[in-house]
């Protein structure tokens, strides 16, 4: 900013002064700006003020429709608004200046007039006037000279945000939720705007530029303001939508002031009401919120994925309902204009979330696979913790094109800008560090330059530590601060899950401990019934006819249940109770034990006798009997045979065993085993496109899971739902990973001479207390 118009806002900005003591500091932004806009149109319109009296009067007469009439009147006004007014800040009077105002404010054309009601300017008018305060502030406001010959729409811009950053940092609170500090905005914009020689230096271009999270539109400013710096003849169309009625009108209020039509400036939720929804644009830049869930939507974006597919917004996938960052990444992909009429650029700010959450076949995996195997990611730029009002957490700028640069195709650039910052005189929220011009032309340049840098020691100070409590003698070696930055190819970041089985073994036996429980219905019933057994059964007589009845018990047991397995419906209490349940469980313990008569307690470690031990018995199972039976007598035993779920016989001569895929010959008959769920295992296998993806499987298998279990095997059922190959693919960027250093422990025999000493002086305090 010009000392000019940092000194307007500074003025425009003391109105503060007169509404300390009767309004909270977070209240004073939401007077001063609809004031301050009121003034610049009142000075913007002065000069066409006259016509448009002439056509109300001559309209109002007319049999037509409000919207005609508005159309007419907008004609007359040149501009994108009007007011039909006779009155203004001069004229309002002292007397009735409550009512004035409010009818002054009515007079505006609709888009101006729904600022004033977004920013619920009614409220604090009638609150200034309870205070006495309303005609001083109209006074004060009014002599500010906003004409455009003095102040031009640019520097009204300039002045507008300044006044939007003083609002935001006196409400530190909640200055996050709809304001993106300039030092992001400026390194954003600076990202997505760089490559567009045309628009930065062709007189009369025109280009588009959109934010579907707006707020106070920050972004939509900085973006105009990047252009027409390098190109003043350029021509910039600004587009966005908002949630949040405030931040809805200070947006809207700054685009009006900068001449842009307001009708492109949208109210609503984008994902379920995107209310631009067949434009596409030049550039898109947001920063949405981090974090927050979709469930409110919940329907109408499945509805979106499940009936449009591709041809909506979020064909891809969807991601878990407890972070929609990725929905808006895909909401402004499908904003890009078309290649064949220049393509588009977009510049996200996103969490880390984004960059690795979800594993191979999951919505948030298929979203990366989407960005990536498109082609649409340029770079990633890891900036500071704590740039943020209402956070401290790790943030990540996005940069994606459908026109890359040749030298670009099919490479992501990553930069770790973590380091380059300097810490604030005083924090503001959770923002304690501040990207200056140097440490955005150190990020630029490497971007625009499309470069590997090794890890280069910046010129900063070391951040300084807190001398509270006991220092350490030899303190911890500053790790100094670095600017690197990678280049990889896309399938560098993408791998298959392959699922690694092993084969169950168990081992079986009709034992009494094993058997006793089967007079108990199962989970979730089991240890309640236990407990009803051991407390009122025991002298049941198994012949009886009471065996089973609880009536008289039935109060104290359903107290005990509500105290101790209160996790209890209904319907599972009356079944504890219920005579046919333990009826049920009793004869299934009767068939066990004929079992067991017959098969004896010995231990057997190979399960694939079972089934023709039971049959030997020649004692009647049904399924329910043999499944509970099953799963008493038999465990889990690494020393028991394998169990075998198929023997293929009658074979075709050209299948043969392939134990990789789970196919064994075994004395001459090929057999499958059942696999062990607890054992089961994943492997995830670099992609590499220049082998054929079962060649890269079984290399990697070979070499990484048979040496240390020869007998798993790939399950081959487990296939990638587009491609069809044997494993699913999975997409994440491990920024972290790839920017680790590894920095030594201390040498052991150091640490124990520190502790030796320490001891020794925590040995001389104690010896000081005892004398």
């Amino acid at each position: 900013m010009s000392q000019s118009t940092n000194n307007l806002a500074s003025y425009i900005w003391s109105l503060a002064d007169l509404l300390r003591g009767d309004f909270k500091q977070s209240q004073y932004g939401r007077i001063i700006l609809p004031f301050t806009l009121l003034r610049r149109l009142e000075c913007v319109f002065e000069t066409r003020k006259t016509d448009v009296l002439t056509e109300a009067t001559k309209i109002e007469g007319m049999a037509a429709t409000e919207e005609l009439k508005e159309k007419l009147l907008l004609r007359a006004s040149t501009l994108s608004f009007y007011n039909t007014s006779e009155m203004d800040l001069s004229t309002l009077g002292a007397s009735g200046i409550k009512d004035n105002l409010e009818t002054y404010i009515q007079s505006f054309s609709t888009d101006a007039r729904e600022i004033f009601e977004h920013f619920k300017f009614g409220e604090f008018i009638a609150q200034l006037d309870d205070a006495n305060l309303l005609y001083k502030a109209v006074q004060q406001v009014k002599s500010a000279d906003l004409r455009p010959e003095t102040v031009s729409n640019h520097d009204m811009g300039l002045v507008f945000e300044e006044l939007i950053r003083r609002f935001a940092e006196g409400s530190n609170e909640t200055a996050g939720e709809h304001f993106t500090p300039r030092d992001i905005v400026d390194l954003t914009t600076s990202l997505a705007f760089m490559d567009d020689d045309d628009g930065l230096t062709t007189d009369g271009a025109i280009r588009t530029i959109y934010d579907p999270t707006a707020g106070t539109g920050g972004f939509l400013s900085a973006g105009m303001e990047y252009v027409l710096q390098l190109n003043p003849a350029a021509v910039m169309r600004a587009f966005g939508q908002e949630l949040n009625p405030e931040s809805y009108a200070i947006c809207k209020a700054d685009m009006l002031i900068k001449g842009q039509d307001v009708t492109n400036i949208k109210l609503g939720n984008t994902l379920s009401q995107d209310q631009l929804p067949n434009d596409k644009f030049d550039y898109m830049l947001s920063n949405p919120p981090f974090g927050v869930d979709w469930k409110k939507i919940e329907k109408d974006i499945k509805d979106e994925n499940a009936i449009k597919g591709f041809d909506g917004r979020f064909g891809p996938g969807l991601p878990r309902v407890s972070d929609g960052s990725l929905l808006f990444l895909m909401h402004l992909i499908s904003k890009l204009r078309d290649t064949d009429e220049g393509g588009g650029r977009i510049g996200i700010i996103l969490n880390g979330s984004p960059l690795f959450t979800g594993g191979a076949g999951s919505g948030e995996s298929e979203i990366r696979r989407h960005i990536l195997e498109s082609d649409l990611l340029e770079a990633i730029v890891a900036l500071p913790t704590d740039m943020f009002y209402n956070t401290g957490i790790s943030t990540y700028v996005w940069v994606l094109t459908n026109k890359k640069d040749p030298s670009r195709k099919g490479k992501v650039q990553l930069i770790n800008g973590t380091d380059l910052y300097s810490k604030m005189r005083k924090s503001l929220g959770s923002k304690r560090k501040w990207m200056d011009e140097g440490d955005i032309k150190t990020i630029t340049r490497c971007f625009g330059e499309f470069e590997a840098v090794a890890a280069e020691t910046l010129d900063k100070p070391a951040d300084a530590k807190s001398n509270r409590g006991r220092q350490s003698a030899t303190p911890k070696t500053e790790t100094p601060k670095t600017f690197a930055a990678k280049i990889f190819d896309t399938h560098e970041f993408g791998y298959r899950r392959l699922t690694i089985e092993r084969p169950l073994r168990e081992s079986y036996q009709f034992s009494d401990d094993r058997i006793k429980p089967l007079r108990f219905a199962p989970k979730p019933l089991a240890a309640i019934t236990q407990w009803i057994f051991e407390s009122f059964g025991k002298g049941w007589d198994e012949q009886g006819n009471d065996y089973e009845v609880l009536n008289a018990q039935e109060g104290e047991i359903r107290t005990h249940i509500k105290a101790e397995f209160p996790e209890l419906k209904e319907k599972q209490i009356k079944d504890a109770l219920d005579p046919k349940t333990w009826a049920a469980q009793l004869a299934i313990l009767q068939v066990a034990r004929a079992l067991q008569d017959k098969i004896g307690t010995d231990q057997h470690d190979d399960m694939n006798g079972f089934d023709k031990a039971l049959k030997s018995t020649g004692v009647a199972l049904d399924a329910t009997a043999k499944k509970q039976i099953t799963n008493a007598v038999s465990w889990k035993n690494p020393k028991a045979a394998k169990v075998v779920k198929k023997l293929h016989k009658n074979t075709p001569a050209t299948v043969t065993a392939n134990p990789l895929y789970g196919l064994f010959d075994v004395d001459g008959q090929l057999v499958e085993y059942k696999p062990d769920g607890d054992l089961r295992d994943n492997e995830n296998v670099p992609l590499e496109p220049t082998q054929p993806v079962n060649a890269t499987n079984e290399a990697y298998f070979l070499a990484e899971v048979a040496p240390h279990v020869p007998d798993a095997w790939m399950d081959a059922g487990k296939v990638d739902a587009i491609d069809g190959d044997i494993g699913i693919v999975g997409y994440e960027i491990p920024f972290n990973r790839h920017f680790y250093t590894y920095t030594p422990p201390r040498d052991l025999a150091e640490i124990d001479a520190e502790l030796d000493a320490v001891s020794a002086e925590i040995m001389a305090l104690l010896q000081e207390v005892h004398v």
